[in-house]
């Protein structure tokens, strides 16, 4: 994959604090999503000095953490999701054409970047972006596409996207 393919989203970055005898030192932590919009996407977590380095850091771990997820017509997904991480949780619905991305926070940044353009997503429980983040991974990995299911129950893919439109 060439490198301008991607598409970077700066999801948080926290300040820590450590009191040394001279006075404070600071450090920076940054969270980072980086998707293909494809249907490809990676996090990752950097620390650093100064700011720049740490989101450098988080930027190339996302890159080599890259997890492929099925999506709908490149653009949805396949059915409702949950997501859980710690107290983190997700709720993901698919969305007809032309709703656009209906989702706050960190949310919002891993649709942009992996490529959906109509979901309505909620996060509930936990606001911190770091489990947000993972719940909603978690919960898109978690999808089956017809391709996944055609082959678990021996079938073709026309005879389970029959199935579920006439739902």
């Amino acid at each position: 994959m060439n490198e301008t393919e991607f598409k970077e989203k700066l999801v948080a970055i926290n300040r820590i604090t450590k009191v040394v005898k001279g006075g404070r030192r600071f450090g920076f932590a940054a969270l980072v999503v980086v998707g293909n919009q494809k249907g490809s996407i990676g996090i990752g977590q950097g620390k650093s000095k100064q700011v720049p380095d740490a989101i450098k850091k988080a930027t190339e771990v996302a890159k080599r953490n890259q997890q492929k997820i099925p999506l709908k017509d490149g653009r949805t997904l396949h059915h409702d999701v949950t997501g859980k991480n710690g107290s983190g949780k997700v709720f993901m619905r698919a969305a007809p054409s032309g709703t656009g991305i209906i989702a706050g926070g960190p949310i919002r940044s891993v649709c942009e970047v992996l490529g959906i353009q109509d979901v309505v997503a909620k996060s509930l429980g936990s606001s911190n972006p770091y489990n947000v983040l993972k719940a909603c991974v978690k919960g898109l990995k978690s999808q089956s596409s017809p391709k996944i299911l055609s082959a678990i129950r021996g079938k073709k893919i026309s005879e389970i996207i029959l199935k579920r439109e006439s739902e």
